[in-house]
């Protein structure tokens, strides 16, 4: 206390003047209108200012929240989408469903952890088979690039083993002939830009800037846009062409894929598991 004593006896000079000085602009602005009124202004300029520099910090921190939700809304446009195109056996007989019930839903999920720099490369997504997920499921990204298939699930959490691995075959085709092949990455070059396609006998035409589709035998729904054709045809000396695909989607920069759930998936690999191993 007799510290606090000397100390406001020292500076009292100082404090008395802040307060007559606080006093007299109050007085000031109280009694003249001009002043008042340049003060209000300023004040609500300096007050408005503050509110939207906090809105703007508040809309930043929510992005997540925000980002979650337009994924969520977007898988559910996009399992929408599949039911109308159901709807018309004409245009696409591969996803024609008679019973009227949608063969696929979407789900998001979030990218958590990724690589793109290994030979085997996998991504961690934060939905489990508290989900409904289960291996095997494939994944495209937002863009509707295919991205991999569901390799292993834990009840919040599952991993994919993505397009950039050395296990990972997908069957594609390419869009304008229909030329089918199996799309792998690597070969020898290791680029997360780009994936291949084996097996096109060498009779098709192709251009460069072809665009290359999921085709009816993946597990993917047929019409998944992959990529363009960036090499028409990288000689193996056999009857069949090597072509690079520029893929559309960019591994680095993932952040939220959709899992894609087919409804008859059980079923047909039952079915399938009855045919005899000699065929």
């Amino acid at each position: 206390m007799r510290n606090l004593w000397i100390f406001l006896n020292r500076y009292n000079a100082f404090f008395f003047f802040i307060i007559f000085f606080t006093l007299g602009i109050v007085l000031t602005i109280k009694n003249n209108a001009y002043q008042r009124s340049v003060t209000l202004n300023s004040t609500n300029k300096v007050v408005g200012d503050a509110y939207t520099n906090l809105n703007v910090v508040k809309r930043y921190l929510n992005l997540s929240t925000v980002n979650d939700s337009l994924a969520r809304e977007n898988a559910l446009l996009k399992t929408k989408v599949l039911a109308l195109q159901n709807i018309d056996t004409a245009k696409d007989i591969t996803l024609r469903d008679t019973s009227g019930v949608a063969q696929y839903t979407y789900l998001s999920a979030r990218v958590v952890k990724n690589s793109i720099a290994l030979r085997n490369n996998i991504i961690t997504i934060n939905r489990g088979s508290a989900d409904g997920i289960a291996g095997g499921m494939p994944v495209i990204s937002s863009g509707n690039g295919i991205v991999g298939y569901i390799r292993d699930v834990s009840e919040h959490f599952a991993t994919i083993r993505s397009l950039l691995h050395k296990d990972t075959y997908i069957s594609v085709n390419i869009k304008k002939n229909k030329a089918v092949g199996s799309l792998i990455w690597g070969d020898g070059n290791f680029d997360y830009r780009k994936a291949y396609i084996k097996d096109v006998p060498n009779h098709f035409k192709l251009s460069m800037g072809d665009t290359v589709i999921t085709s009816n035998f993946s597990s993917f729904p047929a019409g998944i846009p992959v990529g363009k054709v960036s090499n028409t045809g990288i000689a193996k000396g056999d009857n069949f062409k090597l072509i690079e695909v520029v893929l559309f989607n960019d591994f680095s920069a993932l952040q939220y894929v959709y899992v894609i759930k087919n409804k008859f998936a059980k079923e047909q690999q039952a079915l399938e598991a009855k045919v005899p191993d000699e065929q």
